[in-house]
């Protein structure tokens, strides 16, 4: 081999080498990255069931219900247009409570219920996560159109 072909298979080396090394990283980036959804998105069908996602909204009242284990929490999350039922197996934040903003990260099931394996509550009465807040802005045309058409066709809310 003359030097110029040994340079050039260096070359090619190290040009493989960081490569693979880019594909490794952006494999690792893509499958830690968690995407947002808002109820609404999710009844739409438009997040994900097999892969981890965020769901954010606020915890509808009355919905929280606590198994007989204890550590098993079961609440629905809403953007008041549409609802998701969450299960949650964990301690949750001291701030979780029936009409506050939360976030919960996991899966959704093919049944519709959302298992949790994260929940994070809002730190102070000023504070919604602006996923959470753009989810809620972007459901009251939904509610006021819902709203308007329930007296007309007789619908009970």
């Amino acid at each position: 081999m003359t030097p110029r072909q040994r340079r050039f298979g260096l070359l090619a080396a190290a040009l493989a080498c960081c490569g693979i090394a880019a594909a490794l990283v952006l494999n690792a980036f893509r499958s830690n990255l968690v995407f947002f959804f808002s109820p609404s998105q999710v009844a739409a069908h438009e997040a994900p069931v097999a892969r981890s996602f965020r769901l954010g909204g606020l915890v509808a009242p009355g919905s929280i219900r606590r198994e007989g284990d204890g550590m098993t929490v079961r609440f629905v999350v809403t953007d008041t247009a549409r609802q998701v039922p969450v299960q949650y197996r964990g301690l949750l934040p001291d701030l979780f409570r029936e009409g506050k903003g939360v976030v919960a990260r996991g899966q959704l099931q093919a049944d519709g219920t959302f298992i949790a394996s994260e929940v994070l509550a809002k730190h102070d009465e000023n504070y919604m996560p602006p996923e959470a807040a753009d989810a809620l802005r972007q459901a009251e045309p939904v509610n006021r159109r819902m709203a308007e058409a329930a007296p007309a066709q007789g619908v009970r809310q």
